[in-house]
């Protein structure tokens, strides 16, 4: 049977820190918003075959349905607090075998390692690989639709919230795993490329205004650069780091 990979985002617009944090302008002159980067970073790859809206229940998520629609993607609406289960009806919806999980607030994509990853996904017959220990919002998760059912079945509801892949990691011995880990220079747990915070937006969208010619697949290692030349943006996010990096697989 041919695989194929799905990317699933889940979308809503409700934040305590942050409101609609995936419908954040990062371009103000232009309307880039952060989803548009994300969604057309993830179509630009070129073994990712499709992009679904995975949107929360609730009016305040009904921009995300005109987004779809103006981008020619399919989309689901499902319960808010069971994000788990909108990734399953994603991968459904486009008859996947394996989905694609990267979240709707972190625009800046690690893409250079997606493809190799799902080679290696593929060759080694898994049933989740992850992009682990990189830059904050840089990583990603490519699990099969099967094993993603089975997390739902057999997890409780703290396993269905965002933490969509915990029953995965708690069980381990039950799941053929493979986590992969970035060059070592984008293991910088100092950094922070997701938005959940004003200081984080701040960040990100003079991320984008520096290297928007080549968006919307921005070298994270380039980014890094840039801000290692810029402390006082790393010093802005400098406060969320430490908890972000602490409860990034939990």
């Amino acid at each position: 049977m041919k695989r194929r990979l799905v990317a699933a985002l889940a979308c809503r617009n409700q934040g305590s820190r942050l409101y609609g944090k995936p419908m954040q302008n990062l371009d103000v002159s232009t309307g880039i918003k952060i989803i548009d980067n994300i969604v057309d970073c993830l179509q630009s790859i070129d073994v990712v075959d499709e992009v679904v809206l995975g949107i929360s229940e609730g009016v305040e998520n009904e921009i995300f349905k005109q987004i779809a629609e103006e981008k020619n993607i399919r989309y689901i609406v499902g319960d808010e607090g069971d994000v788990l289960s909108r990734l399953i009806q994603c991968g459904q919806l486009a008859e996947a075998t394996d989905v694609f999980r990267t979240t709707s607030e972190s625009p800046f994509l690690y893409y250079e390692a997606v493809n190799d990853l799902w080679s290696q996904h593929i060759s080694e017959v898994a049933d989740a690989t992850f992009m682990e220990d990189i830059v904050d919002g840089c990583g990603f998760e490519i699990i099969t639709l099967d094993a993603l059912e089975k997390s739902h079945t057999h997890g409780e509801s703290k396993h269905r919230s965002e933490l969509c892949t915990l029953y995965i990691r708690e069980n381990v011995s039950d799941f053929k795993v493979i986590k992969a880990r970035p060059p070592q220079v984008l293991i910088r747990k100092d950094l922070r490329l997701t938005v959940d915070n004003p200081e984080d937006l701040v960040v990100c969208r003079a991320v984008y205004e520096k290297f928007k010619a080549s968006a919307p697949r921005m070298s994270v290692l380039e980014i890094v650069k840039f801000l290692d030349k810029n402390q006082k943006l790393i010093e802005l996010t400098a406060p969320f780091a430490v908890e972000g990096y602490s409860t990034m697989y939990l």
